[in-house]
């Protein structure tokens, strides 16, 4: 079971709504056989920007950033997982720019980011390689092209 608290600190129209981000979550972490419990927090871009200068030292929003649960060994058995804080302004322009549908765009990041709660990363080549391919395959499943594909024309 997973236990979505969903916040939302844009004034952005057209989000998408708890019972879609709750699919696109469930489907990421459908591999995960304990219950999941997380945060998504939907920001502009001052709040983005600012979280990823703090945590990241990088001075620009960014479309995801993920914060996975650090629980001591002793409660490891508790559902948490973390957050994910999603900055509107970048994932619509992005979307825009690379002439993909909103909603393929958003179920990319909100997959993207719950692989990173689950312990994927994209800093190796290989880690990449086997991130990119589960999430192409996950995306898939929904109906939505290869998020890759413009990367490796």
């Amino acid at each position: 079971m997973l236990e979505l608290d969903l916040q939302v600190a844009s004034d952005a129209a057209g989000l998408p709504g708890e019972a879609q981000l709750r699919r696109w979550c469930e489907l990421a972490l459908r591999q995960r056989q304990a219950d999941s419990e997380l945060t998504i927090r939907l920001v502009d871009e001052a709040e983005g920007r600012e979280l990823n200068r703090t945590w990241r030292h990088k001075d620009y929003a960014t479309n995801v950033l993920s914060f996975p649960a650090d629980v001591p060994d002793e409660l490891l058995d508790i559902p948490l997982l973390g957050d994910l804080v999603i900055c509107v302004p970048v994932v619509e322009r992005e979307a825009a720019e690379q002439g993909k549908a909103p909603a393929a765009h958003w179920a990319h990041l909100v997959i993207h980011g719950c692989l990173h709660l689950l312990g994927y990363d994209h800093i190796e080549d290989a880690e990449a390689e086997e991130m990119e391919a589960l999430e192409r395959q996950l995306l898939a499943e929904l109906g939505y092209p290869d998020p890759y594909a413009a990367d490796e024309e």
